[in-house]
């Protein structure tokens, strides 16, 4: 019996060696090759892709190149749209990526059911068609009987998972776009190894990205993530695809946040949020209402503040929540949640510093609330601020909000996208609004109903709270 051939694999960039070794020679990284058995023949040899154009390529002048705008689908989802930029494109292959159970089946299958006179394939390879029947049957309880039994016609459900045959069922079917759920569960004849491999993965992905260019049927891959959060298989994959979308959050919490970490058709500074109720994820198309807390007017709580902060360019209006108590255990603790707690550190050595707050023996918790986790800098100043009003025990009153960020030697530093973060302010009925010094340069306060405050120092800012 011939001896099986092996060779060793780059889970990083894909770069292979028939021996193993520690540290990859092509990208540098430690530790990410493994195993994999080498089959007979090559998908390529194998399998010959029944949509080929039939049609040889050749050089063509730069000047001679056509172009326009990628004409798109509209997917029925505003948040969806945005973050895909302006919609999915005709030959277009999407990756989606999350935790598990975190909604990404129930994200495009309520979107696909919603494509009316789009012929859909549903590709399964973890789902049975009656789980998936019961799942959509949820899904559109909200539609009349009509527009349910339309919505459900439309959708084709295939449960497979080699991928050749997958191929017959598309050219059955002749679908408008493919959905594959999930990427790490196809397999293909041509390489012996288990489904979820990176030659696996690799493989099939190769092939389903041949088709649809070939096709130009878009097609939208779900994948999973591994235990350090990003997407499992090799990194080749999100090299191969055209956008490759990231679905966040808590499955304690009700929102979950679309972020698109590659777009060759749009602007990756987008991102959507969605609310999961009982009939699916719905759209939130003003998450500052829902990211803030309802509080009677006139009532102050200690240690919270209002940031303006922007995720991508979408302002948000986020509470910043703090706690600061004596130290029951001699050692003080410093607590995060939804922030960077290194970041924390550093704002309270610049209390400590530069305003003359001394909190040696005093526990410090911070929390972002509705369980998002924010990165940008422009909240530092709510920070501060929040913990102040929690270790004096005085709540700041509720129409003011804050957006800068604090350096090292205390000073409010200038912040990105000022007017957007000002008119989300104005528009959800805030009384005043502190932010940079250096920002009130070139902006018209008669455009807004807003007071707008300059501060150029923490204490300015302080002193404008507390007086």
């Amino acid at each position: 019996m011939a001896k099986q051939k092996i060779a060793y694999v780059c889970t990083s960039c894909g770069y292979d060696t028939p021996k193993w070794i520690g540290k990859c020679p092509a990208c540098g990284e430690w530790n990410t090759f493994v195993e994999q058995k080498l089959g007979k023949s090559t998908p390529a040899q194998k399998f010959e892709s029944e949509f080929s154009l039939q049609t040889k390529s050749s050089p063509i002048s730069m000047s001679k190149i056509q172009t326009e705008d990628e004409p798109r689908i509209n997917m029925l989802d505003g948040e969806l749209n945005r973050v895909l930029g302006g919609g999915l494109v005709p030959g277009s292959m999407t990756l989606l990526g999350g935790e598990p159970g975190i909604g990404k089946s129930t994200l495009i299958l309520q979107t696909v059911l919603r494509l009316k006179g789009m012929h859909v394939l549903y590709v399964s390879g973890e789902e049975s068609a009656r789980q998936l029947k019961l799942r959509a049957d949820r899904l559109v309880e909200k539609y009349d009987d009509g527009a349910s039994s339309e919505a459900l016609a439309d959708v084709q459900v295939v449960c497979e998972a080699m991928i050749e045959t997958v191929f017959e069922h598309v050219k059955a079917v002749q679908p408008d776009i493919v959905v594959i759920d999930s990427i790490q569960t196809m397999a293909t004849e041509s390489v012996e190894s288990s489904p979820g491999s990176v030659s696996q993965i690799r493989e099939c992905s190769a092939l389903i990205l041949k088709f649809a260019k070939e096709s130009n049927t878009p097609v939208i891959l779900i994948g999973h993530i591994n235990k350090e959060g990003s997407i499992a298989g090799p990194k080749i994959l999100e090299h191969m695809v055209d956008t490759v979308l990231q679905f966040e959050g808590d499955q304690h919490y009700m929102y979950r946040i679309v972020r698109a970490i590659k777009n060759r058709f749009g602007s990756t500074a987008e991102l959507g949020i969605y609310e999961m109720v009982h009939n699916g994820l719905r759209p939130v198309e003003n998450p500052s209402e829902l990211l803030l807390s309802d509080v009677q007017e006139g009532e102050e709580l200690s240690g919270v503040a209002v940031a303006c902060s922007i995720e991508g360019v979408r302002p948000l209006l986020i509470e910043t929540q703090a706690l600061v108590s004596t130290a029951a255990y001699g050692t003080p603790q410093r607590s995060a949640t939804g922030f960077d707690l290194r970041r924390l550190n550093m704002l309270l050595a610049v209390l400590e510093k530069r305003v003359g707050f001394k909190l040696p023996q005093r526990d410090v918790f911070i929390n972002i609330a509705g369980g998002i986790r924010v990165t940008d800098p422009a909240i530092d100043l709510s920070v501060i601020a929040a913990v102040l009003s929690s270790n004096v025990d005085t709540g700041i009153p509720r129409d003011i909000c804050f957006a800068g960020e604090v350096g090292l030697s205390g000073e409010v530093r200038p912040v990105s996208r000022i007017l957007q973060r000002i008119a989300e302010a104005d528009k959800l009925g805030f009384r005043k609004i502190v932010i940079p010094k250096s920002n009130l340069n070139g902006v018209d306060k008669s455009k807004f109903n807003i007071e707008i405050v300059g501060v150029r120092k923490v204490e300015e800012a302080l002193r404008e709270l507390f007086g």
